[in-house]
Formats: C-alpha cells, sequence, structure tokens
C-alpha cells in the first residue's frame, strides 16, 4: 500500500458544507411539516436564526511557525485566511450549530493546512511536534459529536490539517476487488471514481455527500445499506497511517492470525492516534437489479420480530428499516399522507446481479414478514425513502430558523434487550424534554441489524427553550446515562468525540480507558493530535 507511484484517478472538487448549516442552505420545510410544528410550537416561539459572516477568533500563528509547515506542503496550502479557518471551525452537531448562531467570537484554527500525500502529512506532523501545534485532522466536516473541534488541549496553538487534496484513486486490483484511496475522498468522489470501472463500495450513510473515506474509517462508519454491503470498518482491507511517533501500513491478506489486528487500533480512533491517509476497501461490481419493498407490521415488537428472524435465517436484503409507530407517522405526514399509514413502516431494497435475483430475496424477506404480521405496501414507500435519503440533516438548520430542535442519537443493543432500550431511551429524551415545558415528539427505527441484535436511531423534536444549548445538554445527558444503565453501547456509528466522551468508562471500563491512553502515548506521545476527543482526561488534569 503505497503513494509513492502517480494516482490512477483524481476526482473532480468537491462541494463543502457552509460554515453555519449542513450542506450549503437550509432545506426547505415538506409540505407537511405545519402539522408537525403546530404540534411542538404550542405558545412562544424561541428561534435561532442564521446570522451574516461570523467573527472569527485572531490567528496566533506566527509567521515563522506558518512558514515551516508552508515549506512542507507548499505556498498557498497553509494559511490564516478567514474565508479558509471559517470553513473548518468544526463539525455539524446541534451544539456546533447553535454556537455559530449565539454568538461571537467563533473558535477557529490558528492557521488551515492542506496536505497532498502521505508524506505530507509525516512532514506536518513533524513540524508540529517539535513546535508544539495541535493537529485536528479534517475530512468533510460533518462529525456530529464534537469530533472536529478546533481545540489546542495542552498546546498554544491548533491547526486544521485539511485532507481534500489527498482525494485520488491511488491503486485498484481488479483481479482482488480492492480499491485504494487518499483518505480525503468523499462518498460521491469516491463512488464517481469507481462507476466509471464498474464498481461500487457500496458505503451511503446520511453523511456521504460531504464526508470523506478517511472519516468512515475514523469513525468507524455504518451506511444505510449495511445489510447488504456491511459497516465500513468490514470494509477496510488496509489502512495507511502517519502518526507523531513514524508510520505504519496495516493490513496485508484478508485474514491473519499475526497477533491482534492492529487495524483496530486506528478504525475509530477519531484522529486521536494519527491521519489515516490512505484507506484500501473492498468494492463490489455495480448491481444490475434492484427491487423495492414495503410492508406495515401492527406495532415495533412484532416488526423487530420480522427483522431479527430475517437476518438470524441469513436473508440479506441491502437496505432494511423498521419504523416505531411515531416515525410512520410523523414520516406520512410530512409526505402529505394524513391517513394513509397506520402502524409500523418497514421498507427495504433488494441488489442483484439480475432482477430475478433481487425480487427472489424480497420475495424471501416477504414470506418471514408475512409470518409476522406483516403487510405489503408496495414499492412506492421504499422509492420515497431512498430518494430522501440524505436530505433530513438539513432539515435541522430550518427548524432552528423557527423554533424547533431535531436532534438525533443512536444505539445499539442485543436483540433480547430491544425493547427495554428502547423504552428506557424514549422515557429518558421525553422527562427531559417535558419538563422544560416543551411537548417532545421521540421517534425510533431500526436501520442496521445483525444476529445478535440491532441499532436503535433516535429522533426527537422539541420546541426550542431561552436556553437551547443547555437544553440540548440535559436531553444528552439524560437519553446517555439511560443508555448505559440500560445496557446499550453510547454509539453505534457515529463515534465518541467529545459529546460521548463522558459516558465512554460506564462501557469500556476504567481498564479500558488507561489502555485508550497507553495507545495515544505511544502513537502520539506529546499530545498533539485531536486533543479531547476520545481519550478521556487523566484524574486531575
Amino acid at each position: 500500500m503505497s503513494s509513492s507511484t502517480s494516482p490512477l484517478a483524481i476526482p473532480r472538487a468537491a462541494p463543502r458544507s457552509d460554515w453555519d448549516v449542513w450542506g450549503d442552505e437550509p432545506a426547505k420545510l415538506p409540505a407537511g411539516a405545519r402539522a408537525i410544528i403546530a404540534t411542538v410550537l404550542p405558545g412562544k416561539a424561541h428561534p435561532v436564526p442564521r446570522r451574516s459572516t461570523p467573527i472569527l477568533t485572531a490567528s496566533r500563528m506566527g509567521n515563522d511557525d506558518l512558514d515551516a509547515l508552508a515549506a512542507i506542503v507548499g505556498a498557498g496550502h497553509a494559511t490564516r485566511d478567514d474565508a479558509a479557518r471559517m470553513l473548518h471551525l468544526g463539525g455539524k452537531s446541534t451544539p456546533d450549530l447553535l454556537a455559530r448562531r449565539l454568538g461571537d467570537p467563533q473558535p477557529a484554527p490558528d492557521a488551515v493546512v492542506s496536505p497532498a500525500s502521505h508524506a505530507e502529512v509525516l512532514g506536518v506532523l513533524r513540524v508540529c511536534v517539535e513546535r508544539r501545534i495541535a493537529v485536528v485532522p479534517f475530512g468533510g466536516g460533518t462529525s456530529v459529536v464534537g469530533g472536529v473541534d478546533p481545540e489546542p488541549g495542552a498546546h498554544d496553538l491548533v491547526i486544521a490539517l485539511d485532507l481534500a487534496r489527498t482525494a485520488a484513486l491511488l491503486s485498484i486490483d481488479e483481479t482482488s476487488l480492492l480499491a485504494t484511496f487518499g483518505a480525503g475522498t468523499t462518498g460521491p468522489q469516491a463512488e464517481e471514481l469507481l462507476a466509471a470501472r464498474g464498481y461500487t463500495i457500496g458505503h451511503f450513510p446520511q453523511s456521504f455527500r460531504y464526508a470523506s473515506i478517511g472519516g468512515f474509517a475514523a469513525t468507524r462508519s455504518s451506511g444505510q445499506a449495511s445489510r447488504g454491503y456491511g459497516r465500513f470498518d468490514d470494509l477496510v482491507h488496509s489502512l495507511r497511517v502517519a502518526s507523531p511517533a513514524g508510520e505504519l501500513t496495516l493490513g496485508r491478506a484478508p485474514a491473519s492470525a499475526a497477533g491482534p489486528d492492529l487495524r483496530e487500533l486506528f478504525l475509530g480512533s477519531e484522529g486521536a492516534f494519527g491521519v489515516l491517509t490512505e484507506v484500501a476497501v473492498r468494492i463490489r461490481p455495480v448491481p444490475a437489479a434492484t427491487a423495492y419493498g414495503a410492508w406495515t407490521f401492527p406495532d415495533f415488537e412484532s416488526g423487530a420480530a420480522a427483522f431479527r428472524e430475517a437476518t438470524q435465517r441469513g436473508i440479506r436484503p441491502t437496505v432494511l428499516r423498521l419504523s416505531d409507530a411515531s416515525e410512520t407517522r410523523v414520516n406520512a405526514t410530512l409526505g402529505g399522507h394524513l391517513t394513509r399509514m397506520r402502524g409500523c413502516l418497514a421498507v427495504a431494497t433488494f441488489e442483484g446481479a439480475t432482477d430475478a435475483e433481487a425480487r427472489g430475496a424480497r420475495d424471501a424477506v416477504d414470506a418471514v414478514f408475512t409470518t409476522h404480521g406483516g403487510k405489503s405496501r408496495g414499492e412506492d414507500p421504499a422509492r420515497s425513502w431512498e430518494r430522501g435519503r440524505f436530505a433530513s440533516p438539513a432539515l435541522r438548520d430550518t427548524l432552528l430558523d423557527i423554533g424547533v430542535l431535531a436532534e438525533t442519537l443512536e444505539t445499539a443493543t442485543t436483540w433480547a434487550q430491544l425493547p427495554d432500550l428502547k423504552a428506557a431511551v424514549t422515557r429518558a429524551l421525553a422527562d427531559a424534554l417535558g419538563a422544560e415545558g416543551t411537548k417532545p415528539v421521540v421517534m425510533c427505527h431500526i436501520s442496521h441489524v445483525y444476529p445478535a441484535g440491532a441499532s436503535l436511531y433516535f429522533t426527537v423534536i422539541a420546541a426550542l427553550t431561552t436556553d437551547p444549548a443547555g437544553q440540548w445538554r440535559r436531553a444528552k445527558d439524560a437519553a446517555s446515562l439511560a443508555i448505559g444503565s440500560a445496557g446499550g453501547t453510547i454509539t453505534h456509528h457515529h463515534a465518541v468525540g467529545r459529546d460521548h466522551r463522558p459516558y465512554l468508562e460506564t462501557e469500556i471500563g476504567l481498564l479500558g480507558v488507561a489502555a485508550l491512553r497507553a495507545v495515544k502515548d505511544v502513537f502520539d506521545p506529546t499530545g498533539i493530535m485531536n486533543p479531547g476527543v476520545l481519550v478521556p482526561p487523566r484524574p486531575g488534569a
């Protein structure tokens, strides 16, 4: 795995999200949104509108440091320009977006540095170690857990290490079905480069339009087609890593017994140990056929039982999602179908080399679902979901404009514990937000399934209070404590970042925390890598 030769292909430049919204502008409210808004906004609204260009904290980086970085990446690729710094203020979590709307100055990196290769990343890290400059690896900036905030930690300066210039298809092995990308390649760039050769990765998370290949790996992303293609960590064959302590190339065979798999130290590491510079992933031929199906179940429990049976029998749709009654009702209302959907809606897609293969998988699922009370609703609901699959994050920005909080969180557990976990988190969110005088709507769906269990993805809508940041924090804390008490994981696919870090010890224990600190000490002995993310601080620090 090496970038010493010329890339096979360089993609077109990727679009960037604006500094204060997901994408380049807030989304338009769907037709039925007013009915839902009237439910959660019975009284006076407290909107948090967008503002004009922000005031940033002044860069503290002197010419000497900037020149040293520019000597590695080239003139023009190390900058203190406010226009560049403004696009690297952090991720797109609700606290991030509220902070950008509520006041200045906005904490900004002291500089943005844009390397074009693994060698340049190593060079930048050497300079930053020597000069004690913190480094925040930055892909698409789509973190929703405080994963890319420009915090210097114990250091005087912090840079955003923008990996967009590493975007490239570096190599492809059509015999082994492997493709190697520069870590800054976005999801659409990777799919476009592969589609020209007849292949796909099949990884389509909600952040797909902006997130990067390196970001997918660094956060253990799970795409909407995870049942068919697997989570992103399932797709990773090998990694190339630049760390302050040196470089590693990890993964040389499809399976190995050569000790613990060191790839696992960097999958999900969120830039806390080093920078993923190149990622080799498993690819597949673009499917020739896709079938669609939708069903309604009388309740969430019967739908979950159907999902469990289909999964444990080894039936593999590409996408498989089950909405609870609340989410089914809200989605129907948003689409203008006030009376058509009852119960709990499941949608699925099925890919195959032929139409018969795709339809055969749908028929197998239908047979299982029917025994659990599922009723076929044709193809339209699944096709409608697919058309809007990447749109909902931008609705959060529009709702903030009119005084509505829309937030998501996710977890996972075993099938046996799923009902109790769902009830506990739903109750925690309803109680925490209801105590502040709002009438929240709490929704949930299953979108990732395994033989042993499934994920739960919650969406909550509530009226913003006069203290929106505090409101979010109290609800987040209540839900996170409920997840820990009910035996769920604090995150199934959003990663730890800063928002989930306080709850990590509950999941992995004090010894697990100590192990993470020890790994960081080995690869990042001076602590410059993404300070404050993933690894809890030492007591008293």
